[in-house]
């Protein structure tokens, strides 16, 4: 088999961990959300799992990715599984005792002093989760991508069980006269029923994940530990600004676009709704990623691993520059997934979708300081495109609303891919046909200006602008056929 058939093979299945667990949020939640919430209201959701992703880095400090790196070495992974384990277990602790303490202040500074028990719900899911990371890095390096999407797959079930448990069940069987289950809900506080559900997954989740730690040989090497975290730490100042760049979109909106909150609220419930249409873009790149970094690692000491990493950028952007052309083309479809108050956000669709394709080349490209030990190139570029990012928002939220943060998006992941790109091909050289790769891209935008034509031409007309859409996707994919039919075949029939 092919190293690619490998690659894509492990991308599929983990894509079923991430993309259906999120494919199922998205199918099911999301339409549900922006039916049975204000846009205020799917505000501050949005908002609050922003602070959420912060945390999360801090909690984990990328002790996963020190993990695959110390892991993936012949001495075996036992030893580095043990010490990040351990290490995980009391920072965990610690954060959460120290967050839970100053619960009240850290309401007030966000604006939710009615609702200090928000803090909790998120303190402790987010410990829950902390505590999962290194189990599921082990299921990736023991190649048991089934199991990683099996247990991604239950969290996202249990967690939309619990939601409808919650708000439609126990409203439904109080009004049926089951009035005892008042001690639990509280018709006042619905979002609340967000973030428990949430909390019940995750510790669910953590459970299923325990035998890894039991199985854990009580090891601390201190020596080892010192060395992760050299690795580790300047990709967490890389992870920080990866969510800045991910999701500052959201808090900034609340203090930026206006002087009323309320409405600013709104604003980033329309925004984080719309962007919800940019998921599996997004959900491709994460995939990809789960697959590539343990795959990137293994195959380092390969002869041919540099040409070998230079197709798979090739692969992504081809397979990557289809699901966004496939997005845009049926937008007119896809947008019946949002309730009708929060559809007015499509225009950021196409710039969030393409700013995610730039973020799948970033994975490809940033391989190379990984694999040399040089994580602070990381940090470095994170931290400019998170410059750009905060700096485009302030200059264009006043002005753009909701539409600055999808460009600021869009600014700052072309800008670390190429970015990464360049400094690689100085330290680390990879062979990309960056050709190629912007061919794919450039015809895809070509395409997505070709629909926007035939929109305004057949305006209104919903199934005449499906079949101009339609002929655009068969005229993409013949061109596509017709320029790489010998060269996927090629790829596809050479052995590793």
């Amino acid at each position: 088999m092919s190293l690619l058939k490998k690659l894509a093979g492990e991308t599929a299945i983990y894509g079923v961990g991430s993309i259906l667990s999120r494919l199922l949020h998205w199918v099911i939640l999301t339409p549900y959300f922006t039916r049975i919430f204000l846009q205020g209201e799917y505000g501050v959701v949005q908002e609050l799992y922003t602070y959420a992703a912060l945390l999360l880095v801090v909690f984990t400090y990328r002790m996963e990715t020190a993990f695959f790196r110390f892991g993936s070495k012949s001495e075996g992974f036992e030893r580095p599984f043990a010490t990040a384990s351990i290490s995980l277990l009391g920072s965990t602790a610690l954060l959460v005792v120290v967050l839970l303490l100053f619960t009240p202040g850290i309401a007030d500074w966000l604006e939710y002093p009615d609702h200090p028990e928000y803090i909790v719900w998120f303190v402790l899911i987010i410990g829950f989760d902390a505590l999962a990371t290194i189990p599921f890095a082990r299921l990736r390096l023991e190649n048991r991508p089934l199991l990683f999407a099996g247990l991604k797959t239950l969290n996202i079930v249990i967690n939309i069980v619990f939601i409808f448990f919650f708000l439609e069940l126990c409203p439904y069987l109080i009004g049926q006269g089951w009035t005892w289950l008042e001690a639990i809900y509280n018709e006042g506080n619905r979002i609340n029923y967000v973030f428990i559900s949430n909390l019940i997954a995750s510790f669910g989740i953590l459970l299923a994940l325990l035998p890894a730690y039991f199985r854990i040989r009580l090891v601390f090497d201190a020596d080892l530990w010192r060395r992760m975290l050299r690795y580790a730490f300047p990709l967490v100042i890389a992870g920080l600004a990866a969510v800045v760049n991910q999701l500052i979109g959201n808090p900034m909106l609340k203090f930026l676009a206006s002087d009323d909150i309320d409405y600013n609220l709104r604003l980033v419930g329309i925004f984080g709704a719309a962007a919800k249409l940019a998921v599996i873009m997004n959900l491709f790149t994460t995939a990809f990623n789960y697959a590539a970094e343990p795959f990137f690692f293994k195959n380092a000491e390969r002869d041919d691993s540099r040409t070998v990493y230079a197709q798979v950028g090739q692969a992504f952007a081809l397979v990557g520059s289809l699901v966004f052309l496939g997005i845009v083309l049926y937008i007119d479809l896809i947008q019946f997934f949002l309730g009708k108050d929060f559809r007015e956000g499509l225009g950021i669709v196409p710039i969030l979708l393409m700013a995610n394709l730039f973020l799948g080349l970033y994975y490809n490209f940033s391989i190379w300081f990984k694999l040399t030990d040089r994580t602070h190139f990381g940090g470095y570029i994170a931290v400019g495109g998170a410059v750009i990012t905060i700096s485009l928002n302030l200059l264009l939220i006043p002005r753009l609303g909701y539409y600055g943060p999808a460009w600021a998006a869009l600014a700052c992941y072309s800008f670390m891919a190429l970015i990464s790109y360049w400094t690689g091909q100085r330290y680390h050289p990879i062979h990309y046909p960056l050709g190629r790769i912007f061919l794919y891209m450039l015809a895809a935008t070509g395409g997505y200006f070709l629909s926007e034509l035939g929109r305004s031409l057949f305006s209104g007309d919903l199934p005449a602008i499906l079949l101009w859409n339609t002929g655009i996707l068969i005229l993409y994919l013949t061109g596509l056929l017709l320029l790489e039919r010998k060269h996927l075949q090629h790829l596809l029939r050479k052995k590793s």
